[in-house]
């Protein structure tokens, strides 16, 4: 974010109407919590503020030198321990060596500790960031755009780390860099040092039009890029691809890239072209200051000030070269400064974020559970509008197994949610072993509840890795034992790496059955008190519903567990069925019970279960 012309791709040098909009409010607080970071490494910084000042003072001083080097090369007698002639001229010559040598290298220090500071600090703000993130409520995650959670933890962090090393230095680098060069240039003449302080802002316009110029064009190039990236992410993916084949579409969608590519180029044309009349007006005037110094200078000589020398002049045209750089990036410091705190501001509003499900300070350990629930007159409901849950109550004693069905939409997978609060009762309480929830720690709590969902979720590993993903020191005979209760070891040791067989992304290179069964296991490998199957057959085919079934049968039998099904099949087994429509409980018992009662089970029973039975 250091300050400078806008360019192709680079930061523009002014505020978009968006930015303007959307300048967050500078105050004490902010600025007192922006600085926060640096705070722990304020001996680091002070380091930095120091090689700043003297590299920006060194740099400076060999083209004042110069003059002196001119004034030798033309007869002078310099006088003192450099006098005249070649002597002084090689001592001059050394000196300015020796000072770019020293400015260079301290500013070698300088980048160094500059990067080391801004890394972590940004390392700081991502574990704090990844920390806070994984605090946050389920809500959260449903309701958040998730790139724009991917971009608050890479970005907006990888920003902080330009503001440190580009905008702080910057502003210190080029204050000292022009505050030098002004006393110099007023030291060896003040009227030549008024010519060229009035020079200088004739240099920054052209920058700062061509810049704006440049930045919009790279705005729109930007968008057709994207536009681009799109049409490639959609149409060469392996199921985009595969769609477009199928309709045949390869024709339609090569025009849509042809004409998406070709405006790109356009663009891109365009933009590299953009500003050139500005930047040919600036190199003319690059020239013009340097003759209005000599100009002036000469005239100063031959007519008014016979002190004035033809070093001086020279000294004051190097000088007033050293002024434009720093002048166009201060003069942009707002501009930074403004995004700099708008970034900040950004990363401030997640950290501020309070996590809607966290621990009490006196919550409980769960510890010998043994997996009794009871739902005691509970309503939830996600927005505060539409009630999703409807005086939910019911008991599951340890050891039974309770079956939950009904339309999609009722709230069957919100009522096994609350359970290990992933989500929290709008009115009502939930109860673990007589304990409520709320009241419990959240990790005691989730350990002793093993969830298998609809969709499966494995990590691109092995598969050794995604059971150890339960339980890290899990032993080679406990992983083994969990397959084989998952009814899914005779597969594995059919690979030719058994348990190290890599899942693919997502498990891709899995089927559905076979990845279930592994959601199976490791959810055994925790040994909860509490089993929950939230649709664990009801995307599978029959075959895989077959072995799934022969899976989960013996554990309902040995454990606390709760069934969500559409399926016959899953919940002959059961205890008790509990049939919810509109959040509500309509109706509960065993199959028998309910299949001729003439409520929604039954109709349940005789549109979607008996079709199992006739096919």
């Amino acid at each position: 974010m250091a300050g400078g012309g806008g360019g192709p791709r680079g930061r523009a040098n002014y505020l978009t109407d968006e930015e303007k909009k959307n300048a967050p409010k500078i105050t004490k607080e902010l600025l007192a919590r922006v600085f926060s970071y640096l705070k722990p490494y304020w001996k680091q910084l002070v380091l930095v503020l120091v090689c700043i000042a003297v590299s920006s003072v060194c740099s400076l001083f060999p083209s004042i030198l110069t003059g002196n080097i001119v004034d030798v090369l033309t007869g002078k007698d310099m006088g003192g321990w450099f006098g005249a002639g070649i002597s002084a001229l090689i001592k001059l010559i050394v000196i300015s060596f020796g000072l770019t040598l020293a400015s260079n290298l301290i500013k070698v220090g300088e980048s160094y500790l500059n990067s080391w500071i801004a890394q972590h600090i940004s390392y700081d703000m991502r574990n704090q960031m990844y920390r806070h993130l994984q605090k946050m409520s389920q809500r959260f995650f449903t309701s958040a755009n998730q790139g724009d959670i991917i971009t608050r933890m890479t970005s907006d962090i990888s920003g902080v780390e330009s503001v440190i090393t580009n905008t702080f230095s910057s502003i210190l680098s080029n204050s000292i860099t022009l505050v030098v060069a002004v006393i110099a240039m007023f030291q060896k003449n003040w009227i030549l040092a008024l010519v060229g302080i009035a020079i200088v802002p004739l240099f920054t316009l052209p920058t700062r039009m061509a810049g704006k110029r440049r930045w919009e064009l790279a705005g729109e190039a930007q968008a057709c890029n994207d536009e681009i990236n799109g049409i490639l992410n959609e149409t060469l993916s392996v199921s985009g691809q595969l769609l477009v084949k199928l309709f045949g579409r390869e024709e339609t969608e090569y025009q849509k890239y042809e004409e998406a590519n070709g405006r790109m180029i356009k663009l891109s044309i365009r933009e590299r072209m953009a500003g050139r009349w500005f930047f040919m007006l600036l190199s003319t005037l690059t020239t013009i200051g340097p003759m209005l110094l000599y100009l002036v200078g000469g005239i100063l000589i031959m007519k008014y000030d016979s002190s004035l020398s033809v070093g001086d002049i020279t000294v004051l045209v190097a000088l007033l070269g050293r002024m434009y750089g720093p002048v166009n990036s201060l003069l942009n410091i707002q501009v930074d400064w403004i995004r700099s705190m708008a970034m900040f501001t950004r990363i401030f509003e997640y950290y501020d974020m309070k996590p809607e499900i966290e621990d009490k300070p006196d919550a409980k350990v769960l510890t010998n559970a043994k997996g009794e629930i009871d739902f005691e007159h509970v309503y939830f409901t996600y927005d505060g509008d539409r009630m999703i849950l409807k005086d939910i109550s019911f008991t599951l004693h340890s050891g039974d197994c309770v079956a939950i069905v009904g339309p999609s939409g009722s709230g069957k997978s919100t009522i096994v949610n609350l359970i290990p609060r992933l989500w929290d009762p709008t009115e009502g309480r939930v109860l673990f072993d007589g304990t409520d929830v709320r009241d419990l720690t959240l990790k005691s709590l989730r350990d002793e509840v093993g969830v298998v969902t609809q969709e499966t979720y494995l990590f691109n590993g092995t598969i050794r890795e995604n059971l150890r993903y339960a339980k890290e020191d899990a032993t080679e005979e406990e992983m083994i034992d969990a397959c084989k209760k998952a009814n899914i070891y005779d597969f594995i040791s059919k690979q030719p790496d058994g348990l190290d067989t890599m899942v693919g992304n997502r498990g891709l290179k899995l089927s559905g059955g076979e990845k279930q069964r592994i959601s199976i296991a490791r959810a055994l490998l925790k040994d909860p008190a509490l089993l929950i199957f939230d649709e664990a057959t009801s995307a599978l085919d029959s075959i895989s519903e077959a072995a799934i079934q022969a899976a989960i049968n013996p554990l309902i039998e040995e454990r606390t567990s709760i069934l969500i099904a559409h399926r016959l099949s899953t919940i002959l087994h059961a205890d008790e069925i509990l049939v919810v429509r509109d959040g509500e409980i309509v109706e509960r018992g065993k199959h028998k019970d309910l299949v001729h009662a003439g409520g929604t089970y039954q109709e349940l029973y005789e549109t979607q279960f008996n079709k199992e039975i006739e096919a």
